[in-house]
C-alpha cells in the first residue's frame, strides 16, 4: 500500500504541510488526500479517527495520527528527514501529542483556512487522491 497523507482540506496549516511534503518528497513516494474525501473513507476503515484535527499517515504498517503521523510522513520523505523522524521518537508520545494538539486547536486562528485550492503541477496531479 502506498503511503497516503490525509489532511484537513479546509485548514491553511494543513495545506502548507502538504506543499512542504511535496517539496521534500524527492522520490515521489507520498500520496495526498483530504480527510473529507472518499479515499479516506475507503482506506482507513478500522479505528478511523473522525476528528479533522490531525494529519493522518496510512501505509503498509498501519495508521499514524497526530505527532506519530508527522514522524511517519518524515520517515517516508527519506534523506535527512528519516533519521530526524527516528530521533523525534525520543520525546515521549504523550508530550509530542500534547504539543501537536496545542497547535491543532489553534491552527485556524493562527494560519487561517485554505481559501484557495492549490492546483498541483501536472507531474504532482497524480499524487492527489479524491
Amino acid at each position: 500500500m502506498e503511503p497516503v497523507l490525509f489532511y484537513d482540506g479546509e485548514c491553511g496549516l494543513c495545506a502548507r504541510a502538504v506543499q512542504w511534503a511535496l517539496k521534500h518528497d524527492h522520490r515521489g513516494e507520498l500520496r495526498f488526500s483530504p480527510l473529507q474525501g472518499d479515499t479516506y473513507l475507503a482506506r482507513v476503515s478500522h479505528d478511523r479517527p473522525t476528528s479533522l484535527d490531525s494529519l493522518i499517515l496510512a501505509d503498509e504498517t498501519g495508521v499514524f495520527t497526530h505527532s506519530s503521523g508527522v514522524l511517519r510522513m518524515m520517515y517516508h520523505l527519506g534523506g535527512i528527514w528519516r533519521p530526524l523522524s527516528v530521533a523525534g521518537k525520543v520525546i515521549p508520545r504523550g508530550i509530542r501529542d500534547a504539543m501537536y494538539r496545542y497547535i491543532a486547536k489553534r491552527r485556524i486562528g493562527w494560519f487561517g483556512t485554505a481559501d484557495q485550492c492549490q492546483i498541483p503541477s501536472p507531474q504532482n496531479r497524480v499524487r492527489f487522491l479524491p
